[in-house]
């Protein structure tokens, strides 16, 4: 018996030592971190255009692209809506007939009118201030600039443009009168066309004796304070307006010193001296009825022509052209109050 249960017991061992070895053989092996196999080239790039393993375009499955184009278009979505509501609480703050700041809320573009100057140059020297052309009949070239300052004096020679638009009214010689609250002043165009600045005499140009045109700049609500008595005048401004201020006090016409007055000259001594005689029609400044300036329909700015009766040729003029009232100031590093530009005459 004893020996018997020793044979059994050899027996067990050898068939446990046996179902170990099949476990060991029946192992299975993983591999946990494989690196992708890297194609270079064309192949390559066809590859990451569409990889036929993992069915992706451009490094990108289906799905994916559906989940990032979702969230972009949600996303500018938003943001245009975003924007938009903006913009309408924007354009709620806006008046189509007069801007949000004006002259007595300090607007930002100040109290103090400039002074413009027409023709200008053409549009592809638009930094430049130089008149520079060829006087004479056969051979030059001053053509193009009366034809801008002749474009540009479209609206004023067209008589019925204030009255189509607006309560125009005529206010008298040199407009003297008043237009009321409503209504604004006409431009009487007799008064302003005279002598060579007009566009059958070329405006002057083809003769060497140009018609300047010059004009306050437009700001909301401005009305000038005209000079009322000889005391108010400053101690700079031109004799030339001295004396037809005093004149007008003399003869009894004080409605015409309540004006904005204009004044060009030579900038230096030699180009006062080069400059010559100046003539202005219809005067020497703009009347006080033309403003305020509302945003009328129909509106045009006051204006006057500065003829150069014999400007000296062959040499360039710096010019600036003033305005004078008891609200203007001048500034000629920021061109306050004033116009400067050159005039070359071959």
């Amino acid at each position: 018996m004893a020996g018997g249960d020793g044979k059994n017991d050899v027996a067990e061992t050898k068939t446990d030592g046996k179902d170990g070895k099949d476990k060991k053989e029946t192992q299975q092996e993983f591999k946990f971190s494989t690196k992708a196999v890297e194609k270079s080239g064309w192949e390559g790039f066809m590859q990451f255009l569409w990889n036929t393993e993992t069915n992706e375009f451009l490094g990108r499955t289906g799905m994916s692209w559906l989940k990032i184009g979702l969230f972009y278009v949600v996303y500018y979505a938003f943001l245009a809506g975003f924007f938009m509501l903006m913009l309408l609480v924007f354009f709620q703050t806006l008046d189509d007939n007069k801007p949000t700041w004006e002259v007595k809320n300090d607007g930002i573009i100040g109290k103090n009118p400039g002074v413009g100057f027409r023709p200008m140059p053409p549009s592809k020297n638009i930094e430049s201030t130089l008149m520079w052309f060829r006087h004479g009949e056969h051979n030059g070239n001053w053509q193009d600039w009366a034809q801008r300052l002749e474009d540009h004096m479209t609206d004023y020679k067209n008589e019925s443009y204030a009255g189509e638009h607006s309560h125009a009214v005529e206010c008298g010689h040199l407009g003297q009168g008043s237009a009321g609250t409503e209504g604004i002043c006409k431009i009487n165009q007799d008064e302003l066309f005279q002598g060579r600045c007009k566009n059958e005499s070329g405006y002057g140009f083809g003769e060497g004796k140009p018609c300047i045109l010059v004009k306050l700049n437009k700001i909301y609500g401005w009305e000038p304070e005209p000079y009322v008595e000889v005391k108010d005048l400053p101690e700079n401004i031109p004799k030339s307006i001295k004396d037809a201020f005093e004149k007008n006090i003399k003869d009894g016409n004080l409605d015409l010193n309540k004006r904005v007055w204009l004044e060009c000259d030579g900038e230096n001594p030699a180009d006062k001296e080069n400059i010559g005689e100046i003539n202005y029609y219809p005067d020497r400044g703009v009347s006080a009825s033309f403003y305020p300036y509302k945003n009328q329909k129909g509106y045009l700015s006051p204006v006057v022509f500065a003829q150069l009766e014999n400007p000296r040729h062959g040499v360039m003029i710096a010019i600036e052209c003033k305005a004078w009232a008891k609200n203007i100031e001048h500034d000629s590093m920021e061109r306050r109050g004033l116009a400067h530009f050159e005039l070359m005459i071959d």
